[in-house]
């Protein structure tokens, strides 16, 4: 009984995407607008990484297994680099509308797939507590759902930009449905127990993913804006959001 209820409890996670994708579609998509998502993006991704993942990854893997960490971060960034050489190089201060927009959805494809894995790992996470004290399950999945409203903003803003709805609608489905997945894989192959080398080194693979969106898409167009008002406010709601996820948590 515990184990279904326990994957009822990650597929409720999709809908704090579904929340955030909603908010999404009231926004406005003016400069500003994305100026302050990608401030926005860049102060929360970090702040995952810095207070969430890292701490998590060192749990997991113990400092005995500081190799994998090291690893599995480098080959993140290593296949994140693959996929964007298959966009062609450009200069931000050089692409027009049409580049830019591309960009855009670019920078939102890279970060729909390292969130699904970040999600499909979480699922597990959860699912595993949920199937040994469903409260502390819950608590867990409300501190990972309400940093999945504003990730659910920022992914529907940046994909949004895309002509193509079809192939918004699926990476947003795809997000909506990482973390039952995670829960559901351990819940038909009936495991209740899961190699923390293994959560471990998938928490690396994702924290090497994210510091490429992090360094080299989201920076360098946070540190062109021209709305350095609106970049700050950003970057500041990145961080209130994590610590009152951190609360809630």
């Amino acid at each position: 009984m515990h184990n279904t209820l326990a994957l009822f409890i990650t597929f409720l996670l999709g809908f704090f995407i579904i929340i955030g994708v909603i908010i999404a579609f009231f926004l406005k998509k003016q400069q500003k607008v994305l100026d302050f998502i990608f401030a926005f993006a860049l102060s929360l991704l970090t702040m995952l990484i810095l207070v969430d993942l890292l701490g998590h990854t060192i749990e997991h893997l113990g400092i005995k297994h500081i190799y994998l960490f090291i690893i599995f971060t480098c080959l993140g960034l290593l296949i994140f680099k693959i996929i964007d050489d298959f966009i062609p190089e450009h200069e931000d201060n050089k692409m027009t509308k049409k580049e830019e927009k591309k960009n855009i959805i670019h920078i939102g494809l890279l970060a729909t797939i390292a969130l699904i894995i970040h999600n499909f790992v979480e699922g597990m996470a959860i699912y595993l507590t949920a199937t040994n004290d469903v409260s502390l399950g819950i608590m867990m999945s409300i501190g990972v759902g309400l940093h999945n409203i504003p990730l659910g903003i920022i992914i529907t803003t940046t994909l949004t930009n895309e002509d193509n709805t079809s192939k918004s609608l699926l990476c947003i489905g795809s997000l909506f449905i990482s973390s039952f997945l995670g829960g559901l894989f351990l819940y038909l192959l009936n495991i209740n127990a899961v190699s923390d080398t293994i959560i471990g080194s998938l928490l690396a693979l994702t924290i090497g993913m994210l510091l490429y969106i992090i360094i080299f898409e989201l920076y360098p167009k946070v540190k062109k804006t021209k709305n350095k008002k609106i970049t700050f406010i950003g970057l500041g709601c990145g961080i209130l959001i994590t610590i009152l996820s951190m609360i809630m948590g």
